[in-house]
């Protein structure tokens, strides 16, 4: 008589936490290719059953740079740290762009895909990263003042390959259009300064 097999022995907690592993390790993309995925680790399993698992553990579509769509754990455990190849993983799969001012830093991502990146930089064990928050195609990250944003962007872009370049030329669009805002200000107080003394001339 055979022992019991792998698959028989697992509890639902257990075939989760399998599941859980291969969408950190891997993008991904359909029920299918996760039975598949279990299937090569000895662990039988229906396309129901994933189904029902991936909907207990919370898990989301979101589009990939791409275009492909992919399952994402939005909600793991804050307090488990990341490995830095899982968070290299995340960033270098769904950042598209880094900006910085001050002590902040922007990650841009495609849409829907703004809390996975988010759960990870919160899951990294990152010192100097004070928290995050997360929009739909956006993740503002607030950043120790002694470390600052322009070091945490060149860091972050560099887990995510990002060119320098395209987290530079970002950042300086963004200053010159706070600049060019600043500037309209400052015309606006003058003319209105301006005006203002024209009419007590007057009448006087």
């Amino acid at each position: 008589m055979t022992g019991p097999t792998q698959s028989n022995r697992l509890t639902k907690n257990q075939r989760q936490h399998r599941i859980t592993k291969l969408l950190e390790a891997q993008a991904v993309t359909s029920q299918a290719q996760l039975v598949a995925l279990l299937a090569g680790q000895g662990v039988e399993a229906t396309q129901t059953t994933v189904s029902r698992d991936l909907e207990d553990l919370g898990a989301v579509k979101v589009r990939l740079p791409g275009g492909d769509t992919a399952y994402a754990l939005p909600e793991l455990p804050v307090h488990q740290i990341a490995p830095e190849d899982h968070l290299r993983r995340v960033l270098g799969e769904w950042v598209v762009e880094v900006a910085h001012s001050g002590n902040l830093v922007v990650l841009r991502t495609p849409p829907g895909s703004a809390h996975v990146v988010g759960s990870a930089l919160d899951r990294s064990g990152i010192d100097a990263v004070i928290g995050t928050v997360a929009g739909d195609d956006t993740v503002l990250v607030v950043v120790d003042e002694e470390v600052g944003g322009k070091v945490m962007a060149a860091r972050l872009g560099d887990v995510a390959g990002i060119a320098p370049d395209a987290y530079v030329a970002a950042t300086l669009i963004t200053d010159a259009e706070l600049i060019t805002d600043a500037e309209l200000i400052t015309d606006a107080e003058l003319i209105t300064d301006a005006q203002l003394m024209t009419e007590r001339t007057d009448n006087g």
